[in-house]
């Protein structure tokens, strides 16, 4: 084989990329249609078919280049007349995408209670190229939106929300969120920025944040701390800030813009506030239930679709990399090595995108004040357990996907994967770390009894698999399932246990969570080889003493999870 000939078969790879993502694929479809009624299904079918065409089309080669060291923001503290701006500058490019993604709809659905279906729908889609630099600035947008809409006093509501829910990307206003203090970090009730009540019904607001992501924000969502108020986070506020007031900088200063491993096209600074306006977001004394609640929350949601999200790109990358690139005389997909990694990273991926799913539904149903009380606990359980599992999965499946293109995985010119992989780690981080996130769903344990509301949820869901393409799969997944349920009640009722293992046991709870899912989806008409997919992360994870070299089928197993994905 020569060189003219290698080239053309990865031309050949790069050219099958679908057009349209979304109608190239057999899943997220077959979600919507499940989830929504028929109207609202074909009009989000229409605008996700849309935007995927653009998110490939337009918004791919303009991330690109923003996220290159060459294009990144930068920090211009005044204007050329020496006048104080405290402007964050980007490449135009920058703004070219922001257009595409903001004319979507995805933050103007906040405007509407219970969109989490179109919302975590367009983000999925934009996370096939990654954060972008807008993925979080629209996340933080929505959260700000949802307290706004849900939590604000009418006159606050009514000065903030509207210029976010512009879909027009030069008019509207972007959000950010500004909790992390240095000292605090995750230990939030630790944060020491304080805000003063003005009089007013406004408060003035004083301290340094850490870490400020969308710094070129015009809305900033804070937590400060209030006088007279309890130690902890019982003692802090929840407020919206201006960026400017009467043509100037709202007492803030950038001091500097961090730079990142990833999300680099995303402008992130560390900030002081000198008695800057602020106005409440709802009660002062329900601050840190609002930024939780709700803003929190929902970061942690759409982070965890964005995880699902660059998964599936990674799988459409490695996958189509095996079957064209050749070596030894034969597409790489031939090798049995190669085809246990893929088969790996589908089941991980289909497993994020069907649990990441299942939240979205009840962030549907919460938003949308149609709730009930099951819901929301099984909500608050898996918004912190999802978020923990597909952000760290999607860091392994971008890293696999590197593997299986071999050297030409490392290079950014090649391929979108080290851009991935640098995103994927960023999100490990965001809205808490792994550890953070497994001691809140413990603590929430302890408080609540989420367990069993987990419990029987899933095991309703598990007996009433009757495809038999499932059966051996919710077989297992129940084993497990009374297991680990066992292992997660010692740990709420044992703090030294629990300290040391409760994160295993939640570990193998998502699994089953994920083999649920997907398992519920095909007795709902999902594509038919989520049994086998499903079969196959059961067996590997969640099957006591299951050895792959034991099993005479394992091949056959691989293969059928695989569903044709490298022929042709």
């Amino acid at each position: 084989m020569n060189p003219d000939a290698a080239r053309l078969d990865l031309e050949a790879w790069r050219a099958s990329f679908p057009d349209d993502p979304y109608r190239a694929d057999r899943f997220l479809p077959a979600l919507v249609h499940r989830s929504l009624d028929q109207a609202r299904a074909r009009s989000l079918d229409q605008a996700a078919s849309a935007f995927a065409r653009q998110v490939i089309a337009e918004v791919a080669p303009l991330a690109e280049r923003t996220e290159h060291r060459l294009h990144l923001p930068e920090l211009a503290r005044h204007d050329r007349f020496g006048r104080v701006t405290e402007e964050v500058r980007f490449d135009p490019d920058y703004h070219g995408s922001g257009h595409v993604v903001w004319e979507s709809g995805i933050v103007a659905h906040s405007g509407v209670p219970g969109r989490a279906f179109e919302q975590g729908t367009l983000l999925y889609l934009l996370s096939l190229e990654g954060e972008t630099g807008h993925a979080c600035p629209a996340t933080c947008t929505i959260g700000l939106a949802r307290a706004l809409r849900r939590r604000a006093e009418p006159e606050v509501r009514d000065r903030f929300l509207p210029p976010l829910l512009e879909l027009d990307y030069g008019r509207a206003e972007r959000a950010s969120q500004f909790l992390t203090e240095i000292q605090g970090g995750s230990d939030v009730g630790a944060n020491a920025a304080v805000a003063e009540p003005a009089g007013d019904g406004t408060y003035r607001v004083t301290g340094e944040k850490w870490f400020c992501s969308v710094a070129d924000a015009q809305q900033f969502l804070l937590t400060a701390r209030v006088p007279g108020a309890p130690d902890g986070t019982k003692g802090l506020g929840c407020f919206v800030m201006p960026r400017f007031l009467d043509g100037a900088p709202n007492g803030f200063r950038i001091r500097r813009l961090k730079e990142k491993l990833g999300t680099r096209g995303l402008a992130s600074a560390e900030i002081d506030l000198d008695g800057a306006v602020a106005w409440p977001i709802g009660p002062v004394e329900d601050g840190f239930k609002t930024a939780v609640g709700v803003v929190l929350n929902t970061s942690r949601w759409l982070t965890a679709v964005g995880g699902a999200g660059m998964m599936w790109r990674s799988y459409l990358e490695a996958a189509g990399f095996a079957r064209h690139r050749r070596a030894f005389g034969r597409p790489i997909g031939d090798f049995p090595l190669v085809r246990r990694t893929l088969a790996g990273m589908k089941v991980q991926w289909l497993g994020a995108l069907h649990a990441v799913w299942v939240l979205t539904g009840l962030e549907d149903a919460i938003d949308a004040g149609t709730a009930g009380d099951e819901e929301v606990a099984l909500h608050r359980f898996l918004v912190n357990a999802t978020k923990y599992e597909a952000s760290w999965r999607a860091t392994s499946v971008v890293r696999d996907a590197i593997e299986v293109l071999g050297g030409n995985g490392t290079i950014e010119e090649f391929s979108v994967l080290p851009r991935l992989y640098r995103d994927a780690m960023v999100y490990e981080s965001w809205e808490g770390t792994h550890n953070v996130l497994v001691t809140q769903v413990l603590n929430d344990c302890r408080r609540l009894d989420l367990l069993s509301v987990l419990d029987g949820w899933l095991t309703g869901v598990l007996e009433a698999v009757s495809s038999p393409a499932g059966k051996e799969a919710a077989a297992t997944a129940l084993a497990a399932l009374d297991d680990e349920i066992a292992g997660a009640r010692r740990a709420v009722g044992d703090p030294g246990y629990g300290a040391a293992h409760f994160r295993t046991h939640l570990g193998r709870i998502m699994l089953v969570v994920e083999v649920a899912s997907m398992l519920d989806s095909l007795e709902h008409d999902g594509p038919e080889e989520l049994g086998p997919v499903a079969d196959l992360l059961a067996r590997l994870e969640l099957e006591s003493g299951y050895r792959p070299e034991a099993d005479p089928a394992f091949t056959d197993r691989v293969d059928a999870a695989l569903a044709g994905d490298l022929s042709g």
